[in-house]
């Protein structure tokens, strides 16, 4: 029924969005976040990896190849990742900013919201290199 509801809620994630990634092996980051509902705002702790530019959760901990990500943000469409202890009045709260929308997140200590934010940013700026790589121009040989 629950996998119903997300299907009908547009909340599974779409395979395109993890595809090609092994998520359960040798993560950049990975551990228990507290995460906001998308559509019913409830909180829920959740399993986070992140890796290759993008951040998915599970359910639980145990992660194997067979396992479907709950949902999938792809990094390099975030513009901030930031402290949200203000926002939502609540410790180790950060939130991760999209054009479109903004997510809420909780950990479980300052450190460990420190490390995420730290993590997901350089995650952020090497998606937005490989990006602007291809773009670079060498103004040095193109003098005339």
């Amino acid at each position: 029924m629950e996998s119903l509801l997300r299907s009908l809620t547009g909340q599974d994630p779409n395979p395109d969005d993890y595809r090609n990634i092994d998520f359960w092996s040798d993560p950049e980051r990975s551990g228990w976040l507290t995460k906001q509902g998308d559509y019913i705002k409830t909180w829920r702790r959740r399993w986070f990896v992140l890796k290759q530019g993008k951040l998915v959760w599970f359910k639980d901990r145990n992660v194997t190849r067979g396992s479907i990500p709950r949902g999938a943000i792809p990094v390099g469409k975030c513009l901030t990742v930031k402290g949200a202890e203000d926002v939502l009045n609540k410790p180790y709260a950060f939130e991760l900013s999209t054009s479109q929308e903004t997510m809420f997140f909780i950990a479980d200590s300052e450190k460990e919201k420190e490390e995420w934010i730290n993590s997901i940013g350089r995650s952020i700026v090497q998606q937005s290199r490989s990006v602007t790589d291809s773009e670079v121009v060498d103004y040095d040989s193109t003098r005339c």
